[in-house]
């Protein structure tokens, strides 16, 4: 079952659930949700790239902390920017920057393409870290959240944790539903078989590389949509968002929930996030609980070794299970 036809009733029902959360939880759990959202998002972005163009970027963090800081250093300092103007102007700044990066490195392949990517990430972390542009390694903050406001009314109010929890969940369902429609469009087609046989597809007419500059760039905006709604959260930006290691992070939460599944990606993202509160959490391992890297490197490795095709394998084989009772049910009543 791939990722973009998983059943309209499991993905309501998911909704669903993750709406409700706010009625039911504290004012941290509303806000560790929407955390985890807006890396469900980023994890999206990762795996249209990984799991569906064969694209294995190490650098993918710098579009993600490039468009926090661009609203970090066009907000005003005090008072509270106008989201239909930092919005789009991040994300397209961020899409500029994939274009301008991707033009150079969709040409390599391998090891090569992974190297070239890492590379131009750690130049822009560079810059942020190294200079005042971005306020060096103590970054800056944001002490106000943006305004959504539409004829001088607020549908959001992005102050309220509440409110702004429904407001990331709105644009992860825009963006899942997004990258599906893209996915079963002529270029999603096309991706999938440059996926498969790059080489193939290039000898019969296609021009691969336009196709992978156009996913590069869609995967990049979509991780600089990410990075802006985290950069609102937090209220803080410091170069450590675009460290390599950030993009590690959101790789294995691609590799946790399964690749070449947007379903997979977001629970990657639920279950990565999850496992790393828990785990730094002093009740559940005392003193260890500041080496919990060590325990979710374990469990990770012993995750994608009992599961190869990740958390979305295991709700894939659990829904084809599910859809085959019926059937042998009905004939056992005809024998």
């Amino acid at each position: 079952m791939s990722a973009i036809t998983l059943p309209r009733s499991v993905l309501l029902i998911a909704a669903a659930a993750i709406a409700i959360v706010p009625l039911v939880g504290s004012t941290f759990y509303v806000q560790l949700g929407a955390k985890i959202m807006i890396m469900a998002i980023f994890a999206l972005s990762l795996d249209f790239l990984v799991g569906h163009t064969g694209l294995v970027s190490l650098g993918h963090a710098a579009y993600f902390g490039l468009a926090a800081y661009v609203l970090a250093l066009i907000s005003p300092q005090y008072q509270a920017a106008n989201l239909w103007l930092t919005l789009p102007v991040a994300v397209v700044i961020t899409a500029l920057a994939a274009l301008v990066i991707g033009f150079l490195v969709v040409r390599t392949t391998g090891v090569y393409f992974i190297m070239v990517t890492l590379a131009f990430a750690q130049m822009l972390y560079s810059i942020f870290h190294d200079t005042d542009l971005g306020g060096g390694s103590d970054g800056i903050y944001i002490y106000v959240r943006p305004e959504l406001a539409v004829a001088g009314i607020r549908p959001f109010n992005l102050e309220s944790p509440v409110q702004f929890y429904y407001f990331v969940l709105l644009i992860m369902v825009g963006v899942y539903a997004l990258l599906s429609k893209v996915l079963h469009a002529p270029f999603g087609r096309a991706l999938a078989g440059i996926k498969a046989n790059e080489h193939r597809m290039r000898s019969i007419g296609y021009p691969v590389s336009s196709y992978k500059l156009g996913a590069f760039v869609l995967g990049g905006a979509i991780a600089g949509l990410a990075g802006y709604l985290a950069a609102c959260q937090f209220g803080f930006v410091n170069p450590e968002i675009l460290a390599w290691h950030h993009s590690a992070g959101v790789l294995m939460m691609v590799i946790l929930g399964g690749m070449g599944k947007l379903h997979g990606a977001v629970l990657g993202a639920f279950g990565y996030t999850l496992l790393q509160e828990i785990l730094s959490t002093p009740l559940l391992l005392g003193s260890y609980a500041k080496h919990w890297q060590l325990a979710m490197g374990s469990l990770i490795v012993l995750i994608v070794l009992a599961f190869p095709h990740g958390l979305a394998g295991i709700l894939d084989l659990s829904l084809r299970i599910r859809s085959t009772k019926p059937a042998r049910v009905e004939e056992a009543l005809d024998d």
